[in-house]
This record gives structure tokens, sequence and C-alpha cells, in this order.
């Protein structure tokens, strides 16, 4: 094992105790090497209530050893902040402070957090924020990772809390293939269920291909809507394959021909296909712009 602290490997049994905001730890090494870890002394300004919410645990050579780790990859060494990550392992286990840590890395390599005065926090603080704002940790998760904060915050505490960090201007998504495999295995690990998938596509199509029962058109998008700020820009040039039955193909065609400024308007269900180059849309109704609005018009005609 690789001890952060020191930077070599040896053999060690630790037995570390926590107490809310006290961690002793003894350490022996393979070689018979003995250091304790004393435990902080609680600072005069902490509320009585949080003194008298002790409850000693005992932590696991391998939590240990992990919140350790989680330390030197935050650039965390003092004894304050080891005792909250070693809460965090030990409360969350293993595998939700591993994904909490990966926020962590991720936020702050796309810009960090800042606080009020607009000075940056340290990595180790993005990873305690992530924590304290994370709706998968419970209240009393929280209660017991950050107790004296958790007193504060109850109105318990003399002293008002400080201002809240706040989250620096996001930098804008870019859409790359290291982008996305930096976040692909979360998406796999618990991906959701679709319910219904439905696309319109509307456009004068240009050549047609019949094929038995079938008439294929070819579309391509050539301009990008206005997206929501924040969305990586799409790609332009998109390729639509739509499949339309023969008879649905017949009720448009004829309006298409007359009116060389109509449209068509084609709802359908939308895959992507590696028998097309781009995404195949299989219609399920079409019309165009002028038979929708005269389909409109009648109907307001006959309405009451």
């Amino acid at each position: 094992m690789i001890d952060p602290w020191r930077g070599n490997a040896v053999e060690r049994n630790s037995m570390t105790t926590v107490a809310d905001d006290n961690i002793t730890t003894t350490d022996t090494d393979a070689v018979g090497e003995t250091r304790v870890v004393p435990a902080a002394t609680p600072s005069a300004d902490a509320p009585p209530n949080v003194q008298q919410r002790v409850s000693y645990v005992s932590v696991p050579p391998d939590v240990w050893a992990l919140a350790r780790a989680f330390a030197a990859v935050l650039g965390e060494s003092m004894p304050p902040p080891l005792r909250i990550i070693t809460r965090i392992v030990d409360r969350l286990g293993p595998a939700r402070a591993r994904a909490l840590l990966g926020q962590a890395l991720t936020v702050e390599a796309q810009g960090g957090l800042t606080l009020p005065d607009g000075t940056r926090r340290t990595p180790g603080g993005v990873f305690f924020s992530l924590v304290r704002t994370s709706d998968e940790v419970s209240r009393a998760d929280k209660e017991y990772i950050f107790p004296r904060r958790a007193a504060i915050v109850a109105g318990t505490a003399p002293a008002a809390a400080k201002g809240t960090p706040t989250l620096a201007p996001p930098t804008p998504m870019t859409w790359t293939d290291e982008t996305y495999r930096a976040f692909a295995p979360q998406l796999q690990q618990d991906p959701g269920r679709i319910a219904t998938v439905k696309i319109t596509v509307i456009g004068r199509p240009g050549t047609t291909v019949e094929q038995g029962t079938t008439v294929v058109l070819a579309l391509v998008s050539q301009t990008v809507p206005d997206l929501p700020k924040g969305l990586p820009e799409p790609p332009a040039g998109t390729r639509y394959t739509v499949f339309i039955a023969r008879k649905q193909w017949a009720k448009i065609a004829a309006a298409l021909a007359a009116d060389p400024e109509d449209a068509a308007i084609i709802e359908g269900y939308a895959a992507l296909d590696p028998r097309v180059d781009g995404i195949a849309v299989y219609a399920t109704g079409t019309t165009t712009k002028r038979l929708q609005a005269a389909a409109r018009a009648a109907q307001a005609a006959t309405a009451p």
C-alpha cells in the first residue's frame, strides 16, 4: 500500500476513532514504527449542543486508507479536511464517495467554484460543497459529515453562518470525443426508459425512390435552430432518410407538385439505422403546410 503522507510502500495496521469532529489514529508499520495522529481540540466558539452529540465510531483501516487517497487527490494535507473526507467515505460508502469525487474533479476542470469574495475554492472545498448540496445525500448524512455546519444551519449556533459559495460562471460545453468519454460510463450505468419517441420533419422533398409499398425520401438539415444557452452546438448538414407508406405519400404528393412553395410535414419514429447515412425516420403521419392550414380553416368554419 502507498502511504500518501509518507510516499513509500508500507504494510500498515491502523485503528481510527472518529468522534464527530475528532479523529485519533494509531498506525503501526511493518517495521514496528508507531505514529499517533492526535485528536483536534474543538474551537472555543463551537456550539454547546455539538459537543453533546458525540458518538464514537470505529473506522475500518480500508476506509481510513481510502480517505487518505482522496485527500492526496484533492491536495488536502491538514487534519480538519481529512476528518471530513473520512466521514464522507465512512458514511456514504466507497462507491458514492468516488462518484462525488469524480463530479468534484469535473467541476474543478471546468473552472471550479468561487466564494462571494471572488476567490476560487480549493479542490477539497469543491468536493465538500458538492456533498453539502447533493440531493442524493440525506440530511442525516450531512449532519454526520458536517456536524458543526448542521448546527449553524439549524439556528443553534450563536454566530450567523458565513456566506455560502457561489458557482463560477460555467463554461460552454465543448462536444468532443474526449468530452463524451469522460461521462459516457456514468450514462451507461443506468439509462432511462423511453415511453414515446416522436420526430417532426418539415421540408421540401427532392428526389424520391419507390420500393414496393414504400416511398423513400432524403432530406438534409442546412441550418441549426436557436437553442437554449449553454447547450453545445450541433453539426449542420444532418441527413434524414424518410420512409413513407405509398398511400400516405399519395395524399401529399399532389399538393407538393401543385405548389412549389408548399412543404411537407412528416411525423414519425426516429432511429439510428446503420443502413442509412444519418437518421432514419419511419413516417406515421404526413401532411403539408397548405393542407394543414386548409384543415384548420375548415374546422374553424364549422365550430359553433
